[in-house]
């Protein structure tokens, strides 16, 4: 059974991102179109159309073409915007890269994405200037105040002095790559996600016809750029729409609640251990969030007690939604109308976008209330994996469907659920953590014989990696648990280990990761 929303088909535009997302930029002359949340400074729509043309064409005369790949490793600033949409003008691609990764890290992605170019900011120049020799970067810039070099790192300011015009480039949008985020798939490390300007538009244009804000609306983008949701459902989006959107560097609670009461923020897209904590935490009781209307939360499932106390405790509508960074994301959503939205449902199938849940074991395709795998289907769906065939055929079918590997049902009305995970992949914060790149860190100490990694429940991170550990020498969990964290990024660190035998395996070797996330549940019922 084939599944689909309540809301109209959304025609679909044969253009650039860019092109898209600016086409009204124009008539929106000097309205905000950026704040940079702990300074005020601001961009306007007028300036930020005109600082990109002129940075496209500072990156044109360097030699930078279409299919070349720009990372940008950064914190949310201002400049984000205009150094992607630069790149997409171009024709080229933006890998975005967890600034809070290793410099082992950022030079593997770098160098996977085949980057030619790479931006940070001051703070993570060290770790960027490594990664970007180990990756062979040709030139190194530098988000800046003073417009000085730093330490060889080129001030992306210099590239704003250019008003020579930017090259016409031929983009065929459903073709022609724009982004390369990385995520994990359903399973394995760590693989470059093959969206183009076509996956993009598609999905601005469905999440369009969810009819959630409008250009009256101030947005804070809190949630990381790197990240699929923010960097497409918060800041395109939100400039597609005319919002005026707040950046925030990190999240800490107290200034976050500030940002909120002193920019009258109308519109949070939040993750749900933030809003466990606007739930729960009574420092919320003294700022003013009365202009707060709507708050959309996404990554990880919301539970319908959270929903209803954050709603109660706020005064303002809480909104579900469901995808992936292989869909651009979004595929579900709940429902404009709070009238018809259902606590604790991820909502309903977006716009031109076909779901249907199959049966883990037969893959025969399953009715309402009954469980199985979520697969989806639409435009916005990847183009693949970047140079992993493998991968690519072992999540898209011969009929299109993508497996997402999560595991839940539709109800009577369509409304999805998502209840389990098939896929190996833990979600910290929302943010993706792999075990198996985790197993292949601490198989590198020295006293590890075998190791498998699974996810435990958290209240605050709804998450946590956990190891099973068999030893070959004498280690404590401690010592186990350091090693890690001073190999991997903050969010990947191991929170407990526990010391076993045997990791249970298949005949062909394939760790049993199901049998010990049983056994921790099991265990945490007694």
């Amino acid at each position: 059974m084939i599944f689909r929303g309540p809301f109209a088909e959304v025609i679909i535009p044969e253009i650039p991102i860019t092109s898209f997302v600016f086409q009204n930029a124009k008539d929106r002359g000097e309205k905000p179109a950026l704040i940079d949340g702990p300074s005020g400074r601001v961009i306007t729509y007028s300036q930020l159309a005109d600082s990109i043309s002129r940075v496209a064409a500072s990156l044109a005369t360097r030699g930078f073409k279409k299919g070349d790949v720009f990372g940008i490793l950064s914190p949310n600033v201002p400049e984000y915007a205009i150094a992607f949409h630069a790149v997409a003008r171009l024709g080229g691609i933006s890998t975005t890269v967890n600034p809070l990764y290793t410099e082992q890290e950022i030079a593997h992605q770098l160098k996977d994405a085949g980057a030619k170019f790479l931006v940070t900011v001051p703070q993570y120049l060290e770790k960027a200037t490594y990664a970007a020799r180990e990756a062979k970067i040709e030139e190194l810039f530098i988000f800046d105040d003073a417009g000085d070099e730093i330490d060889g790192a080129t001030p992306f300011s210099s590239l704003l002095a250019s008003d020579g015009s930017v090259p016409e480039v031929v983009i065929n949008p459903r073709e022609d790559l724009v982004a390369l985020p990385y995520s994990s798939g359903t399973t394995g490390l760590p693989k470059g996600v093959m969206l183009t300007h076509h996956n993009l538009v598609a999905n601005m244009c469905q999440m369009d016809g969810l009819q959630y804000f409008t250009e009256n609306d101030t947005l804070i983008c809190v949630l990381p750029l790197f990240h699929i949701y923010g960097l497409m459902v918060v800041l395109n989006m939100g400039l597609y729409q005319g919002a005026t959107i707040v950046t925030v560097q990190r999240f800490e609670f107290e200034p976050f609640l500030q940002t909120l009461q002193d920019y009258s923020v109308t519109l949070a897209h939040l993750v749900p251990p933030i809003v466990l904590t606007l739930s729960k935490n009574p420092v919320v009781d003294n700022y003013d969030l009365s202009k707060l209307k709507t708050i959309f939360c996404g990554a990880a499932p919301l539970d319908e007690h959270l929903t209803r106390a954050c709603m109660q405790r706020l005064d303002c509508d809480v909104r579900q939604g469901y995808g992936m960074t292989e869909t651009s994301p979004v595929t579900h959503s709940s429902p404009a109308d709070p009238a018809q939205v259902k606590f604790g449902s991820v909502g309903v199938p977006a716009p031109n976008t076909d779901c249907k849940i199959v049966d883990l074991e037969t893959g025969e395709s399953l009715g309402p209330n009954k469980e199985g795998e979520v697969c989806v289907r639409g435009p916005q769906i990847m183009k693949g994996y970047l140079n992993r065939p493998e991968a690519t055929a072992g999540t898209i079918d011969s009929d299109g469907w993508l497996h997402t590997g999560d595991i839940g049902y539709a109800d009577e009305d369509g409304h999805f659920y998502i209840v389990d995970r098939a896929k190996e992949l833990i979600k910290y914060k929302g943010f993706q953590v792999p075990p198996a790149e985790l197993e292949a860190v601490l198989l590198t100490h020295s006293q590890v014989a075998d190791a498998a990694v699974i996810p435990c429940a958290d209240d605050e991170a709804g998450e946590v990696p956990k190891a099973f550990v068999v030893l070959k020498g004498e280690a404590t969990p401690e010592e186990i648990m350091d090693f890690v964290a001073a190999r991997v990024a903050p969010h990947k660190k191991i929170r407990s280990v526990e010391f076993i035998d045997k990791i249970p395996k298949s005949a062909s070797g394939k760790i049993l990761r199901r049998l010990l996330v049983q056994k921790e549940r099991e265990r945490k019922k007694q």
